[in-house]
C-alpha cells in the first residue's frame, strides 16, 4: 500500500492522524510545513497528501497548487478547524478532492481517506486506459507498407501537432477512416481528452441536430430533460462526424456556425455555449458531387476540407493486405489462446488475389472467420472457400502490370512523365516540395513540369 503524506504544524494532529492510519494498515510519513511537505513529494510518491491549510512558511493552499502543478490528478484532502469551511471550500475550488473538519473523528478520516484511495485507483486506471489507447492508435503500430498508406500516415502525424485544424477524411467504406481519425486524436495534445465519434447516417434527421448541439427540457416530444450534445461533452477533444455528407442542411448551417464561432445553442434554447472542439469528418461520397446537386452546402465544405486526407481502397494497395492479414491473425489467436498463428503461401496468394470490395474491415472479418474455421492457427485455402465467387472461382484483381516495363507499342515518354506529376500533386496534396520528394526530383525540375501541366 503507499504511503500517504501528512502536512500539519501541530506534531499532536499529525501523531494522531498516523496511528488512525497506520492501525488500517496505511504508511505514512510526516511534514511540518508546505516547504518540507514539497521537498518530500519531490523524492517521494505518495497515493494521497492529507494537509493543514493554516501553517508557517508555506501555508496548505499554497502547497495545494504547487502539488496540482506537478500533477492536476493528485488527491489531497484539507484539514481546516470548525467555523472555517469557507476556506475548504476555496481549497475544493483549487482542485482539493475532499475536506475535513477540526475537531475530526476516526471514522470520518478513515471513510474521506477510503474514498480518496478509489478515486486514486480510478485516476490511475484511467491514466493507463489512455496510455494503451496512445499506444494503440501510435502512427507507427498502425500496420501498412505500401507507400500511399505510409504518405497518409506522415499527412495524418503532421496534422495531429495542430489541433485545431479541421480534417476530412474521404474513402469506400471499411478503408480505415476511423482509425486515422483517433491516430489523429491520440497522438494530438487533445489525447487526454475524450474522443466522439457519430455515424451521421445512423441517426435520424429529426433527431441529428439534438444528438450535436444538445436539447433543452420540452424542445420536443419526448425531450423531458435537458440533454447536452456531443458538441458539448467532448470539449477540449476531438468529434468524429461519421457519413459528415449525411447531414440535414439544417444541421450543416449549424455546424457550419460551430467551425467559425466555436458556439451554439442546445435545441430549444438560448443560451450561447462555448465548446472548444477539434471536428474530423469522413464520408465516402462525392461532396463536391453533393455540393453540385445543391445536397451539401459550399461553404461548409470548405470549411471542413482544410486538410483532406484520401485513404484509397485495399485492392489499390495490396502490398497492404498480407501485413494487414497476419496482424488480424495474431490478434484473433491471441484471442483465442492459439500460439504461433501462420498462413499457408496458397492461401497468402488467394488473399492478395481478392478484390476486397469491403476493404479492411471485410479482411478483418474473413480472417477471423478463418481462424475459427482453421485448425491450430494455420489458415490454409481450405479455409478461405467463403470467398470464392458462386462459380468456384477465387473474385481477384487483375494483376497490376509492372510499371517500368515498356510495352510493345511503346509509349509516349512526354505524356508519361506528365501523368507521373500529376499523380504525385495528388499524393503530395498539391504539395511541390513533397510531390518533387515523391519523383526523385530537385523543386526547379519539378517547378519547370509543373508548369507545363498548366500550359497544356
Amino acid at each position: 500500500m503507499n504511503k500517504i503524506l501528512i502536512v500539519d504544524d501541530e506534531e499532536k494532529i499529525r501523531h494522531i492522524l498516523q496511528i488512525i492510519l497506520e492501525q488500517k494498515g496505511y504508511r505514512t510519513d510526516q511534514a511540518a510545513d508546505g516547504e518540507e511537505a514539497l521537498k518530500l513529494l519531490k523524492t517521494y510518491h505518495y497515493s494521497m497528501v492529507i494537509t493543514d491549510l493554516k501553517m508557517p512558511k508555506m501555508d496548505g493552499m499554497s502547497l495545494l497548487k504547487h502539488i496540482k502543478e506537478i500533477d492536476p490528478d493528485y488527491p489531497v484532502i484539507v484539514l481546516t478547524a470548525y467555523g472555517s469551511i469557507e476556506s475548504a471550500v476555496d481549497a475544493l475550488k483549487a482542485g482539493a478532492l475532499d475536506y475535513i473538519t477540526k475537531p475530526f473523528e476516526e471514522e470520518k478520516i478513515l471513510m474521506t481517506v477510503q474514498r480518496s484511495a478509489r478515486f486514486s485507483e480510478l485516476v490511475e486506471e484511467k491514466r493507463i486506459h489512455r496510455e494503451e489507447l496512445s499506444e494503440s492508435f501510435d502512427f507507427s503500430n498502425i500496420v501498412a507498407e505500401s507507400q500511399q498508406m505510409l504518405q497518409i500516415l506522415k499527412q495524418a502525424a503532421m496534422v495531429a501537432r495542430s489541433p485545431a485544424t479541421t480534417v476530412l477524411l474521404t474513402g469506400e467504406s471499411g478503408t480505415g477512416k476511423e482509425l486515422i481519425s483517433r491516430a489523429v486524436h491520440y497522438n494530438s495534445g487533445r489525447a487526454a481528452k475524450k474522443f466522439i465519434a457519430i455515424n451521421c447516417a445512423a441517426i435520424l434527421p429529426t433527431l441529428i441536430e439534438s444528438e450535436l448541439f444538445g436539447h433543452e427540457k420540452g424542445a420536443f416530444t419526448g425531450a423531458d430533460k435537458q440533454k447536452p450534445g456531443k458538441l458539448e461533452l467532448a470539449h477540449e477533444g476531438t468529434v468524429f462526424l461519421d457519413e459528415i455528407g449525411d447531414l440535414t442542411l439544417d444541421a450543416q448551417a449549424k455546424l457550419l456556425r460551430f467551425l467559425q464561432e466555436k458556439e451554439f445553442e442546445r435545441v430549444g434554447g438560448t443560451a450561447t455555449i462555448k465548446s472548444d472542439v477539434r471536428v474530423i469528418g469522413a464520408t465516402n461520397k462525392d461532396l463536391k458531387a453533393m455540393v453540385e446537386e445543391g445536397k451539401f452546402r459550399e461553404d461548409l465544405y470548405y470549411r471542413i476540407n482544410v486538410f483532406p486526407l484520401h485513404l484509397p481502397p485495399l485492392r489499390d494497395r495490396r502490398k497492404d493486405i498480407i501485413p494487414l492479414a497476419q496482424h488480424f491473425l495474431n490478434r484473433s489467436a491471441n484471442s483465442m489462446g492459439i500460439p504461433n498463428p501462420h498462413m499457408t503461401e496458397e492461401a497468402k496468394r488467394i488473399l492478395f488475389k481478392h478484390t476486397w470490395p469491403g476493404n479492411i474491415r471485410e479482411l478483418q472479418n474473413a480472417i477471423e472467420r478463418s481462424a475459427i474455421l482453421s485448425d491450430e492457427g494455420t489458415i490454409g485455402a481450405e479455409h478461405l472457400r467463403f470467398l470464392t465467387a458462386p462459380g468456384g472461382m477465387v473474385q481477384e484483381a487483375a494483376d497490376e502490370p509492372d510499371p517500368f516495363a515498356l510495352p510493345q507499342e511503346g509509349i509516349n515518354l512526354e505524356e508519361l512523365e506528365l501523368d507521373l506529376v500529376k499523380q504525385a500533386l495528388v499524393a503530395a496534396n498539391n504539395n511541390q516540395t513533397e510531390a518533387a520528394r515523391l519523383l526523385g526530383l530537385t523543386r526547379g525540375k519539378f517547378r519547370i513540369l509543373a508548369k507545363r501541366i498548366k500550359e497544356q
